[in-house]
């Protein structure tokens, strides 16, 4: 069962945390992380109308965009604090429309090696009771850069 996976250290939260919280996009879509694990990171993404599209489903720019994020972050935990990481790539697959009360982006790492890094994407559609349905998943190749000076 998940809850009973090993967590991230406090130190690797705090830091995973505090470079979220930098990001302007995922402020402006007022996403936040909910889980961080070693290799695993959630981010949920509340509906609301400013990130739905025409025809009131969650828009796939927002859905794809807690994706790419929350692999970017699984694949943070694994490396040191002077390491940061950068997506080169990323194919994502929309299944159903992004519809419920909130989206939730789990990333995942499939494989890690000193310079790149393959991470799952999946995101499903929460509804207030409850109910999950996968609607989007993905693969995402990320590449670790040193941390830049101050």
């Amino acid at each position: 069962m998940e809850d009973q996976q090993e967590q991230a250290s406090p130190a690797v939260r705090k830091r995973i945390q505090d470079s979220f919280d930098q990001q302007g996009l995922m402020s402006h879509l007022g996403a936040r992380i909910t889980h961080i694990r070693p290799g695993r990171v959630h981010i949920v993404l509340q509906a609301r109308p400013e990130v739905t599209q025409q025809h009131g489903y969650i828009h796939a720019g927002a859905t794809s965009a807690i994706a790419d994020t929350a692999g970017g972050y699984a694949a943070l935990t694994l490396f040191d604090d002077e390491s940061e990481v950068l997506t080169v790539e990323y194919k994502i697959n929309l299944l159903a429309p992004a519809a419920g009360d909130h989206l939730e982006a789990i990333g995942t790492v499939l494989k890690t090696g000193r310079t790149l890094t393959v991470c799952q994407l999946e995101v499903y559609g929460v509804q207030v009771d409850g109910a999950r349905k996968l609607v989007a998943n993905g693969q995402q190749t990320l590449i670790r850069v040193n941390r830049p000076a101050a």
